[in-house]
Formats: C-alpha cells, sequence, structure tokens
C-alpha cells in the first residue's frame, strides 16, 4: 500500500475509497516511512476488525429478526388454524341444529279452515314419537295418498261431522311400519302397510289403529296399493255385496270415468255379460269407452238418454251425485230393481261451500215411503264407507275381510289400478283442483318423494312503482272527468244552439203568419 503525506502533515493512502487521516502530532520526531507503514497497518486491523465485529453484530440482529418474524408468521398460522377450526366448529354445530331441526319436523297437509284452496297449507309439524303411541296404535312412514272427492268435501265444510280446524286431511295413505305399540299384534317395524284413517292421512308420519291398517302383498307395489285399496273396496262392496249383480243384467253408473267407476267397471267385467250404461263428463269418453257398454254425457239429458238404450229400464242405478238424480234413478229402475246412492258430489260447485246448494239437493230428492217401495218393489239403498269403518259396530272386521279379498283379486289380474296422475306433496291444491273440475280418468295420488313442480315467479314491484301507477290511475281518472266534463258542457251548448235556431224559426213563421 503506497502512503503519502500532504504539506499539513496528514498522511493519505491511495488505497480507495477508505481515507485515513494521521496528525503530525501522533509522532514525536519527523515520521519515516517505516514508522508511517506501522501506524497505518495498526488503524487498518482496528477498523477491519471493528467492521467485521459491525458485520458480526448486524447478521446476528438479522438473524434474530428472521427469527422473530418465522416465530411470527408460526403463530399468525397457528391463530388462522384456530380460527378455522373455530369457524368449522361452528359451521358443524349450525349443521347438526340445522339436520336435528329437520328431522324433529315432519311435512303435513293442514286445513286451516272450511273452504276454498287457500286454506290449504302445507305445514312444518314436530314428528310423532314412537313413545307417543296409544294403545293399538301402528306409526306408519307414509310414501303415498289417495286423493278421493270425499277430500274435497272434506275442505268446503259439508261432510258430517269434520274434525275441528286445524287439522290433517286425508283419509288414504301407503308406508312403511316406523314403530308399533306393546300392545299390536300382526305388524313389526318395517312391514309395508296401507291404511284408511279417518282424517289425518296426508303426512309424512301417521299414528292409525291397527283396526284401519292392512298389510300389503309381498308383490305389489306400493303405488298400486295406494290406487287399489280403497276404490276396489268400495266397488267390491257395491257389485257384490250391496247390489248384487248378476249376468244379463243391465247396471247404469255415474262418475264412470272416476277411480271408483273404473274399478266397478272392471269387476263387472269379470262377472260377465252385464250392459252397462256409464255416465261420464264429455272429455272423459275417449278414455273409458272400452271399459263401458253405453257412454252418455252428464250434461245431458242423463233419464232420456238412458231410455233410449234401455226402453224397459235397468236393474241397477250406481249414483254418487245425489239429488235430482235420486229420483230420475229410482224412475229408471225395473221392478226388483236397487238404487244405491254412496255419494252426493251434486252439493259441490264452486270452490267453497254453497248453502243454496246443499239445501237444493236436499230439497229435490223425495221423501220415499216404505209403502211405495213395496208396492213399487224396488229398493233404495245408501252407502258410506268412513260411516261404515269408523262408527258402525263391526264395520272395521267387514272392511278388513274386503280388502284381502280385493287384494286377492289384484293378484289374479281382476283389479288393476287406473292411476290419472301422481303429484309431489307440495302440489295437493292442483290435485284437488283436478278433482274438484271433474277431469281425472282413475286415481289420484300423492307421492311424498316427488319434487314439487316449479312455480312461476312474480316480481314484487317497489313502493315507487307502485307510487307511480297510482299516480297514472289518478292522473287517467282526472282525465276521465275532464273529458266527461268537456262532453257535458258540449251537449249543452250544442242544445242550445237548437233551442235557438227553433226559436228563430218560430219567429220567422209568426211574422209570415201576419203578413
Amino acid at each position: 500500500m503506497e502512503v503519502k503525506a500532504n504539506g499539513s502533515g496528514q498522511v493519505r493512502s491511495s488505497c480507495q475509497p477508505k481515507i485515513l487521516v494521521l496528525h503530525a502530532s501522533v509522532f514525536t520526531s519527523p515520521p519515516s516511512k517505516t514508522h508511517l507503514q506501522t501506524h497505518l497497518d495498526t488503524i487498518m486491523t482496528d477498523s477491519n476488525t471493528k467492521t467485521e465485529t459491525q458485520v458480526d453484530a448486524e447478521t446476528k440482529k438479522e438473524t434474530i429478526e428472521t427469527g422473530d418474524n418465522e416465530k411470527n408468521n408460526i403463530e399468525a398460522g397457528d391463530d388462522e388454524k384456530k380460527s378455522t377450526e373455530k369457524t368449522t366448529t361452528t359451521a358443524d354445530k349450525d349443521k347438526k341444529s340445522t339436520e336435528t331441526a329437520g328431522e324433529n319436523e315432519m311435512r303435513a297437509v293442514v286445513l286451516n279452515g272450511f273452504g276454498g284452496l287457500k286454506s290449504v297449507k302445507i305445514v312444518k309439524r314436530p314428528i310423532i314419537s314412537p313413545s307417543s303411541l296409544a294403545d293399538g296404535e301402528v306409526l306408519i312412514r307414509v310414501q303415498l295418498c289417495g286423493v278421493s272427492f270425499q277430500d274435497v268435501m272434506v275442505r268446503q265444510g259439508v261432510t258430517e261431522a269434520p274434525p275441528k280446524t286445524p287439522f290433517i286431511l286425508g283419509f288414504e295413505c301407503a308406508g312403511v311400519v316406523e314403530a308399533v305399540s306393546d300392545d299390536v299384534e300382526g305388524f313389526k317395524v318395517g312391514d309395508r302397510v296401507v291404511a284408511l284413517p279417518d282424517h289425518r292421512a296426508w303426512a309424512e308420519l301417521v299414528p292409525v289403529s291397527a283396526k284401519y291398517v292392512y298389510q300389503v302383498p309381498e308383490t305389489m307395489p306400493l303405488q298400486e296399493a295406494a290406487a287399489v285399496t280403497q276404490s276396489y273396496t268400495v266397488a267390491y262392496l257395491l257389485v257384490n255385496q250391496l247390489a248384487n249383480v248378476t249376468k244379463g243384467q243391465t247396471v247404469v253408473l255415474h262418475s264412470a270415468g272416476g277411480a271408483v267407476g273404473q274399478a266397478v267397471c272392471a269387476l263387472l267385467k269379470e262377472i260377465g255379460d252385464v250392459t252397462v250404461v256409464g255416465v261420464a263428463s264429455k272429455n272423459k269418453h275417449e278414455a273409458i269407452q272400452s271399459t263401458v257398454t253405453h257412454l252418455i254425457d252428464r250434461a245431458s239429458d242423463v233419464h232420456a238418454e238412458v231410455r233410449k238404450v234401455c226402453p224397459d229400464g235397468v236393474d241397477v242405478v250406481f249414483d254418487c251425485q245425489g239429488g235430482e238424480e235420486c229420483n230420475r234413478g229410482y224412475n229408471l229402475l225395473k221392478p226388483l230393481g236397487r238404487y244405491i246412492l254412496f255419494g252426493s258430489s251434486s252439493i259441490v260447485t264452486g270452490e267453497t261451500k254453497s248453502i243454496l246448494n246443499v239445501v237444493k239437493s236436499w230439497w229435490q230428492v223425495d221423501k220415499v215411503s216404505p209403502l211405495r217401495l213395496y208396492e213399487d218393489n224396488k229398493g233404495i239403498i245408501g252407502f258410506n264407507l268412513r260411516r261404515l269403518l269408523h262408527h258402525q259396530p263391526g264395520g272395521e272386521e267387514r272392511v278388513r275381510n274386503v280388502v284381502q279379498e280385493v287384494f286377492r283379486l289384484w293378484q289374479s289380474g281382476v283389479a288393476k289400478a287406473h292411476i290419472d296422475s301422481t303429484h309431489a306433496l307440495e302440489d295437493v291444491t292442483d290435485a284437488m283442483t283436478k278433482m274438484h273440475e271433474r277431469k281425472n280418468v282413475g286415481k289420484l295420488l300423492l307421492d311424498l318423494s316427488m319434487e314439487p313442480r316449479p312455480r312461476p315467479v312474480t316480481p314484487a314491484k317497489s313502493k315507487k312503482e307502485e307510487k307511480e301507477k297510482d299516480k297514472d290511475k289518478g292522473s287517467v281518472d282526472k282525465t276521465g272527468e275532464s273529458t266527461e266534463k268537456e262532453e257535458k258542457s258540449e251537449k249543452e251548448s250544442k242544445e242550445g244552439q237548437e233551442e235557438e235556431v227553433e226559436k228563430s224559426e218560430e219567429k220567422k213563421s209568426e211574422e209570415k203568419g201576419k203578413e
């Protein structure tokens, strides 16, 4: 290293960028080249030592800082992990809570008040616990429900002694046994069954007295059981036990396109050589024409049309209309003929109950004396399955025997399910509307596993839009009032002008007369 001294005694090193300054006072005598070199080496050694120490300190500091950062990152990661775990735990708790709430509730079709379809609601109700079953009851996990015209009548409040609202609707259901009371015999958990309770059938879980529950044959699908059981039970009692129809006889069948009507047709076909005069809406004729001998439009004069094809009368009349048809049906009978009334659907016209129709239906029925029946050699019979099954002694045993016979008829191919359509539980009002309008051909079912049909969503109007609409309406009303005033004023003006013209003409004629 080369060292130079300037005039002031300072020594500069030619090594850049470090500059070392030496004062003359450091030396007791004029410095020699060797002294300068030695002193410079000492200074450089101290400088390098200091630099290395600083570097070591800085490195140590950086290492500590890096360690602190890593520690902070680890702690942050731990915090994030704990936060995630906490969020997951909360979500799991919410999910479990939702699942528990869902598990503790069931869907049911509830009638909130007698009247129109707006009274029918799908609601969530607490599930029925097996421990809450009464003696003799079976708890059924429902899969399918049947819909009949009686459900429409119950909704309107025109049946006898309906339950107090709100209550669960429905008379027919099919499913799997969920639980049984300790005193119940003949049923076990897992059995496939169909039931005919007195209301309260349209729900996911239904407790039913074992007296009204029937075991479904192994080979019979539940859908078939739901469609066949009630319809064919009614039909079998009508044809084989009440009317006792035999070969060669003639039968008039009202509502031939319904589920019971088609069941009656199947049983009459099995008897053979029976003339069936079916009465149904015109839109059903094409679908059922192969099941009857003659078809008559229910909108026509049924009595006159029957006389055209059966001038000597008929042996049996199956009537579910009631009202005026009672008298006409009785008058169609041959001697030893039987008129059987198994419904009164004529009292249902509009969506809600009509007192006028109820009174009219009652008033149109003649009061028949037993002496008249004696003299006419005719019979009048009434049949109500619900009354027989739930309110009359021995009814449940008699119906059970018929149900077993119906299942045997199904196994032999005689009893066949006539299903019009199947609806989701949420679409029950669609099924009831179709039944009410008499558009179904066969049985209507509710399937609790079906998804409801999509409904069109009507966007809600904002308050601003409603105000503008009201404003426009008010403007139109004012414009209308203004137009009316203008027309009135114009009319009065025209009348005034006509009067002036008339007066002027009269004046002229008077002047001419004077002349």
